[in-house]
């Protein structure tokens, strides 16, 4: 498991029982998404020239596309540690155009320095996760339009990123491959981005974790909600609408915005 560095400020603090909770916590959200790297790494690492050009499941967007935006999210997620450790702000990404642009030119690239890129950028973020005094995890930013969020859910975030645009390289991992634990996480964040959005269809999404129910309700209207369940890879598929929901049952899958 990662370690989350103690500063001395830490340590002689009144509510150790605090601060180690959370040295825990984000220790185990570091390590699943170290786990989830060397997945990605090693399946990116399999590719060769013809293969990394080749299309994602994401329309317009080839596998380099793809892999360039890992690398660049990776940088945006340091910008938001740095942000936390040192009180100034650091936005993710100068702007969208910038982000986009910097993808753009990544996806040119061949695929020895698409790997290199890719790891390199995601050790940077790893140090600064490693070496980010636990009090710090705490500090809000903004990872995007909205409220600020505490630094340690930009672990979460970044876990979402990588297992799911894992699954869109189309190279043979699919989102029933996440584990149990990480796929929960991620449903969990899906469900909150679209909670409350007025184009979100009323929806109650039931989801079976090996005999352990969850259920999540999706209320963008008022209106009597439809019913879906399944199992977790299938629904967070569905629901980020990379699958066509196939394998759910219920009611009719109602149409569904995009995610993101």
């Amino acid at each position: 498991m990662a370690d989350i560095a103690l500063g001395a400020g830490d340590r002689s603090s009144t509510d150790n029982s605090a601060v180690a909770q959370l040295a825990h916590r984000t220790s185990v959200a570091l390590a699943a998404v170290e786990q989830a790297t060397v997945r990605l790494l090693d399946t990116v690492s399999q590719l060769d020239e013809l293969g990394v050009h080749g299309p994602s499941l994401l329309p317009g967007w080839t596998r380099a596309h793809v892999i360039s935006h890992l690398a660049r999210n990776a940088d945006g997620c340091l910008n938001l540690l740095r942000w936390a450790r040192t009180g100034v702000e650091h936005p993710m990404y100068a702007s969208a155009a910038d982000r986009d642009a910097d993808i753009e030119e990544g996806a040119i690239r061949g695929h020895r320095l698409l790997l290199e890129d890719l790891d390199c950028s995601c050790e940077r973020l790893h140090e600064a996760a490693r070496a980010l005094p636990v009090r710090a995890w705490e500090n809000e930013v903004y990872s995007g339009p909205g409220k600020p969020v505490p630094a340690h859910e930009v672990l979460r975030q970044r876990l979402l990123e990588v297992w799911v645009h894992l699954a869109d390289l189309d190279l043979g991992f699919g989102f029933d491959d996440i584990p149990q634990p990480d796929v929960e996480e991620i449903l969990e964040d899906v469900v909150q981005q679209f909670g409350g959005r007025p184009d979100v269809p009323a929806l109650t999404v039931v989801v079976d974790f090996d005999g352990r129910e969850r259920s999540w309700e999706l209320r963008g209207t008022t209106s009597r909600p439809s019913r879906v369940h399944g199992y977790p890879g299938e629904m967070l598929g569905w629901l980020l609408g990379r699958t066509s929901g196939a394998g759910l049952g219920g009611d009719p899958l109602p149409a569904l915005p995009v995610w993101l």
